[in-house]
């Protein structure tokens, strides 16, 4: 993978993060626009989570600080609760991710179709949702594993994580703000979880990671971590405010547009 796809995935990654749109989704068609080699797809697609996951670490850094305190603290609060609820939305992802990892792995090897139905689909998720009556529910214990197994079903490239969750919440009745705000913290575990694995694994086989150029890694990382930082701030609130009408109505084109491409 050369520098210039590197940096271009970075700022792709950095802006769609954090838009219900799929930035696993975008990741792949640019790699398929560009035609990255298959063999060095999940590694780059891991890093540049992890990229915008710190990113996001930065920008709610009092939250997480707070989720920390609250699960350490064992004492039936609303910061206890909160970061309970953190945790039992991990469970969902966490299982499937670490009994399948192989399966899913073969997802973002250049599945174009794939990417553009699941595309579809997410518009249609964020249809259905932004005509969902708007109440403001707090967020209970069963409604965060509901939204975990969204979360689980975004694993999918092209199923938007951000989409699914938040547009899961707004079904469920939570409020808009506080949706956006526990879709993009519960996220952040998972992502370092797997960074962790990664690097076992690549500490198992040091033979391959010397043959490895990090240069794109670290390129792709920097571009992604600093749009993320941008980008976190200002569509966090374009979340919040927007109707989700208009990014389903884009998922929608990108998706067609996708399946199109793979017969062309």
């Amino acid at each position: 993978m050369g520098i210039l796809e590197a940096i271009i995935l970075g700022i792709v990654q950095g802006l769609t993060e954090f838009l219900p749109v799929s930035s696993s989704g975008h990741i792949e068609l640019v790699k398929a626009i560009f035609g990255a080699e298959v063999k060095d797809s999940m590694t780059m697609t891991v890093v540049l989570h992890f990229a915008t996951a710190l990113s996001t670490c930065v920008i709610f850094r009092k939250d997480i600080i707070q989720i920390i305190k609250g699960l350490f603290q064992f004492k039936n609060n609303e910061e206890f609760r909160f970061s309970a609820k953190i945790v039992i939305s991990m469970i969902p992802a966490a299982i499937i991710g670490l009994k399948y990892d192989d399966l899913i792995e073969t997802f973002f090897e250049g599945q174009i179709m794939l990417v553009g139905f699941m595309l579809i689909v997410t518009g249609a998720l964020l249809f259905v949702a932004d005509r969902a009556k708007q109440t403001n529910k707090n967020l209970t214990f069963t409604n965060a594993f509901i939204i975990g197994i969204a979360q689980m079903i975004a694993i999918l490239p092209g199923i938007s994580r951000s989409g699914a969750t938040i547009s899961t919440s707004v079904l469920l009745g939570i409020d808009r703000e506080k949706a956006a705000r526990f879709s993009f913290l519960m996220v952040v575990p998972l992502i370092f979880g797997k960074i962790a694995k990664d690097l076992l694994d690549l500490i198992k086989e040091p033979a391959v990671a010397d043959t490895v150029s990090y240069l794109p890694y670290i390129l792709g990382f920097a571009f992604a971590f600093v749009t993320g930082l941008i980008a976190c701030t200002w569509m966090i609130k374009l979340v919040k405010s927007s109707k989700l009408y208009y990014f389903s109505i884009y998922c929608f084109v990108v998706g067609i547009a996708a399946i199109i491409y793979t017969f062309l």
